[in-house]
């Protein structure tokens, strides 16, 4: 699998040594996204098992729940068992969204709405035949940045779940690229504001293309020149 834009050279243990060194920025950065204001250090602390004051407890546990799941990501990228399955999706949204959301650990079951947008996620009926649909699409695309961030994507529009799509989304996808040899894409909190923008225009359109090139800006340059190294 090639990677166009950057020429990086895989390397499985390199891209994982380093994603695992970025655990608590991509957890830090999962949950502020999504209204949860943790600190990095904070978030450093919960994950070495220390809870913090000023937090609510939900707050935390989602915290935990982010970091578990990245934790048994990395396990199944060293063990050589990851997959883009739905065996293997609803496994990790079993401990990614434990206690979160109306049902985890398998496909929603009825339908759902996205706040900002008319776009309507498809019925809970369809979910299995669009799961294996989107497996499909993504082996025909030839550049693997191209293939991740086509499956995260299609997760967030398609609502597999009830409720942590896009947090899924960005699992699944970073999977596909570590098991590569390809450095993760983190989205920075910061750029929140951009995201949910372009994320409400691709609702509505389904064109990829915008989000494609945000994403892509997300790579840490500092993480790219580390890979070129190998």
């Amino acid at each position: 699998m090639l990677d166009r834009q950057w020429k990086i050279k895989p390397n499985k243990r390199r891209a994982l040594m380093l994603a695992r060194r970025q655990l608590p920025e991509f957890v830090c950065d999962a949950v502020n996204l999504e209204g949860i204001n943790f600190t990095l250090p904070e978030i450093q602390t919960l994950i070495e098992g220390i809870t913090v004051g000023g937090h609510r407890l939900s707050d935390q546990h989602i915290a935990l729940n982010q970091a578990k799941a990245w934790q048994t990501l990395f396990q199944w990228l060293e063990d050589d068992t990851f997959e883009i399955t739905k065996e293997k999706t609803c496994e990790l949204h079993f401990i990614a969204a434990m206690n979160e959301t109306l049902e985890w650990g398998q496909f929603r079951s009825g339908g759902v709405t996205i706040a900002g947008t008319r776009y309507m996620p498809p019925q809970a009926e369809n979910l299995i035949a669009l799961f294996d649909k989107m497996v499909r699409d993504m082996q025909e695309l030839t550049d693997i940045y191209d293939q991740g961030i086509f499956i995260f994507l299609s997760m967030a529009r398609l609502q597999f779940f009830y409720d942590v799509n896009k947090r899924m989304g960005r699992f699944m996808m970073n999977g596909l690229l570590l098991n590569a040899g390809f450095p993760a894409i983190n989205l920075p909190a910061k750029r929140q504001l951009e995201f949910n923008r372009l994320m409400l225009i691709f609702y509505a359109t389904g064109d990829q293309q915008p989000m494609n090139i945000l994403l892509r800006t997300c790579l840490d340059e500092r993480i790219i020149a580390i890979m070129q190294e190998a």
